[in-house]
């Protein structure tokens, strides 16, 4: 008697479940979510699987954390993560001041005004990043042509071979990221200026605020969530920076350009290793989970979730 109440009630419960207009929710995100399970979580963990085997076209063979133990002597996998950390700490707190400045200058122009120029910046967003190489290849030009050896020479500096030299094939990369990567963080921080109440700026008109005073006591807290969100994915995107320097100098000169995103796809898919190529895929996930813990203890505790 017991037993058969207690299934009743549990036929009643899903029986109740079913009927709940909430289930139609995981109905519409049943789709997203096999998505996601089928092309983001299962090559996740098949990666990590990877990582502990000698892949062979047939058959593979356990070797523990001998991957991860050979990256230790891998000096390419050093060299290639100092590289990365260089580009991410020039390249992204400059591309996001540059995408501040703009979004302040857009943000008093008239409606129509802000929405020509947001589709100006993310125009570049929305073109091929193989045309997008393709212009970057002519600016870069060693000879005369090019569009930069043209700019310095009105200086008198000789031409310059960008991609082709060590010393300045990772600065070129830097620059082409400071000029090219502004549609979405404009668009974002103009949506976050105009989230700010007007009286805010009004009482600062009233009290003789001057507009760097607004922008430093008023606009600058405001948007501090705004700034960590783009701070975090900025940061995530440029650790796992890979075709740029894929398309521009193929990791070169003397892999000066060698990203771990690139050096991943070259074990990968140039000399078949994937079971070294997941190691250090695993190793770049957890130093970029650690860099974004950081980032939240270190900016995102008087910032709401």
């Amino acid at each position: 008697m017991i037993n058969s109440k207690y299934q009743t009630i549990n036929k009643n419960k899903i029986g109740k479940f079913f009927k709940d207009e909430h289930i139609w929710g995981y109905v519409f995100i049943a789709a997203a979510l096999i998505i996601f399970c089928l092309f983001t979580l299962y090559p996740v963990i098949y990666a990590f699987i990877i990582s502990f085997q000698k892949f062979r076209p047939i058959g593979t063979e356990w070797v523990g954390i001998q991957n991860y133990l050979n990256l230790l002597k891998d000096h390419l996998f050093a060299k290639s993560i100092m590289i990365t950390v260089v580009y991410t700490i020039f390249s992204v707190p400059v591309t996001l001041f540059i995408s501040f400045t703009l979004a302040i200058l857009i943000f008093p122009l008239k409606k129509w005004l802000q929405t020509t120029f947001k589709a100006i910046y993310y125009l570049p967003a929305v073109a091929s990043g193989v045309a997008l190489s393709i212009v970057w290849l002519w600016i870069y030009n060693p000879m005369s042509s090019g569009l930069l050896n043209n700019i310095i020479s009105i200086f008198g500096i000789s031409n310059q071979n960008w991609l082709g030299s060590s010393k300045t094939a990772l600065f070129s990369l830097i620059l082409m990221s400071w000029l090219t990567s502004h549609g979405t963080s404009v668009i974002i921080y103009l949506a976050g200026l105009l989230g700010i109440p007007d009286s805010l700026f009004e009482v600062a008109d009233l009290d003789g605020g001057t507009t760097f005073q607004k922008i430093k006591y008023i606009i600058i807290p405001l948007l501090k969530p705004t700034t960590l969100f783009l701070l975090v994915t900025g940061i995530i995107g440029s650790f796992q920076v890979f075709m740029n320097a894929y398309l521009m100098t193929g990791g070169g000169p003397n892999n000066a350009t060698t990203t771990v995103g690139l050096l991943i796809f070259n074990n990968a898919f140039k000399y078949g290793d994937f079971g070294a190529a997941s190691a250090q895929s695993i190793i770049l996930a957890i130093i970029i989970a650690l860099i974004s813990i950081f980032q939240f203890k270190l900016i995102g505790e008087d910032v709401e979730y």
